[in-house]
């Protein structure tokens, strides 16, 4: 995901721009019919390994599905440990294994206006849960989860964070985030379709 300048590639009859923020922004085109896409964010705490993860694992998904001009993503984290930085070597690592590729990624921290201009505000844990709910206004709410709920067939409430673990605990985020963006996306299909 390249994240500056201005770019004519989403969806008809809007423009994709980058403002100051640093936040892709589709401005509508006068005179062409448009729709805004649905925005889906990621949050986990210094988004450098789950975040991004799944950022790049559902975005690589929502291609396969042809869905790219339905949806848009980004990740973020809460606290700003990382800004600017890649995602962690060993989540890039695991993860190109199976084919997907965000190394491309940089660390941001959630701001105010994510609770305006994303749909879904999934977090990956509980405590991850309880900050973006700390930070979010009130009639925003309704659109932060935990991310997990998408899968609710693997028992799992949270995907657990592998910063200070061994290498396995990237293989299990992988596994947790591939099955959640399988679920979000049967989730949307089936709200879209009425």
């Amino acid at each position: 995901m390249v994240r500056s300048g201005c770019s004519l590639d989403g969806p008809i009859g809007l423009i994709r721009e980058l403002p100051l923020a640093g936040q892709w922004v589709f401005r509508t085109v006068p005179g062409v019919a448009s729709f805004s896409p649905t925005g889906i964010l990621f949050v986990c705490l210094g988004n450098i390994c789950r975040s991004p993860t799944a950022e790049g694992v559902f975005a690589h998904k929502v291609d396969d599905a042809g869905l790219s001009d339905r949806i848009r993503v980004d990740s973020c984290g809460t606290r700003d440990y990382h800004p600017g930085q890649r995602p962690d070597p060993r989540s890039c690592e695991v993860a190109a294994q199976r084919g997907y590729h965000f190394d491309h990624l940089r660390a941001r921290v959630i701001c105010r206006s994510d609770f305006e201009e994303f749909d879904y505000i999934l977090a990956m844990d509980e405590s991850n849960l309880r900050d973006v709910l700390a930070r979010c206004p009130s009639n925003r709410r309704d659109r932060v989860r935990l991310f997990m709920s998408f899968a609710p067939e693997l028992g799992e409430v949270a995907v657990p964070d592998p910063y200070y673990g061994g290498g396995s605990g990237f293989d299990t985020v992988l596994d947790l985030v591939e099955a959640a963006s399988d679920g979000l996306i049967e989730h949307l299909r089936n709200e879209w379709s009425g």
